[in-house]
């Protein structure tokens, strides 16, 4: 039986539902999801396996003019995903006015590799106003990319979603899987639980906090029916590891709880977690201390 393998790289702007598309496709929830821009810090692989096929989804972080040394690593994962695709997802959300320099960077970038535009977000338009949206949406990106399949779709309703794999699938070239057939991603369980417990700090802290805050996990223990974690989360300044912790311990205590039935969730184990917070100054500016939290 032919085989077929590829790597399919999901490339757009901040918060146009990347994360939301490569979950949906891979019927897991790999990459953390909030309503919140620049969520996404890491590339992300997550892997269909079947019997004839292994698709090799990425996410990567929302495509930005980078101010700081951790947003220069993080436009690096991009670069990376655009050097090593078989296909392109670039996804955009339609209504959304985008930087035409970074689609044109993409298109000279990638003169040999198919592109499919997907137009995301379809379900929140009125269905008095889709057909004349859609439309113009669809020109748009066809004068952008005239040689690409456009896609309107939905992410989170999983509108044409059967389209999109189908389309995938024929695209694919024949080759033996790239990773273990029993993989689902190419990262480990401790950094799945650094992502959940960042996810919930974007629910439920506000402003720059969510931001200025970095989770490490130091230990990861199975023992008899449980899994033993330690995390400490960095933050920048004092003020925000008083604001992280709470009245009381208040903030922190509810953090530890909606973080426990997420990891739980997704490890299907019980856990035991214990936090430590700790301010590392400015630590999204040097480039030593990204090394050891893993960028």
């Amino acid at each position: 039986m032919n085989h077929k393998s590829g790597f399919v790289n999901i490339i757009g702007s901040p918060n146009v539902g990347k994360s939301t598309l490569m979950n949906s496709l891979v019927g897991e929830k790999l990459s953390i999801i909030t309503k919140k821009p620049q969520t996404t810090r890491h590339r992300i692989l997550g892997i269909i396996n079947r019997s004839n096929f292994q698709i090799i989804f990425s996410d990567t972080p929302g495509m930005i003019d980078p101010v700081y040394p951790m947003q220069k690593i993080m436009m690096q994962y991009i670069e990376k995903s655009l050097e090593d695709a078989d296909i392109i997802l670039l996804t955009t959300e339609i209504g959304k006015i985008e930087d035409i320099s970074i689609f044109n960077y993409i298109k000279k970038k990638n003169k040999n590799v198919p592109i499919i535009i997907l137009i995301n977000k379809i379900d929140k338009i009125g269905s008095l106003y889709i057909e004349n949206t859609l439309y113009d949406a669809v020109n748009y990106w066809h004068k952008l990319f005239p040689f690409s399949e456009i896609l309107p779709i939905s992410a989170l309703k999983k509108m044409n979603q059967d389209l999109l794999m189908n389309k995938i699938i024929s695209l694919l070239s024949e080759h033996p899987p790239y990773y273990p057939k029993t993989y689902l991603s190419d990262k480990s369980e401790r950094f799945f639980v650094n992502e959940i417990i960042r996810e919930k700090i974007f629910f439920l802290y506000k402003k720059e906090i969510p931001y200025s805050v970095e989770v490490h996990t130091k230990l990861f223990k199975i023992q008899n029916a449980f899994i033993y974690i330690l995390s400490y989360i960095y933050v920048e300044k004092d003020s925000q590891k008083g604001i992280l912790i709470g009245k009381k311990g208040n903030a922190i205590n509810k953090l530890k709880f909606i973080s426990i039935k997420s990891i739980e969730f997704f490890l299907k184990k019980k856990i035991k977690l214990k936090f430590y917070v700790k301010v590392c100054k400015n630590w999204r500016y040097d480039y030593k201390i990204l090394k050891y939290f893993g960028y």
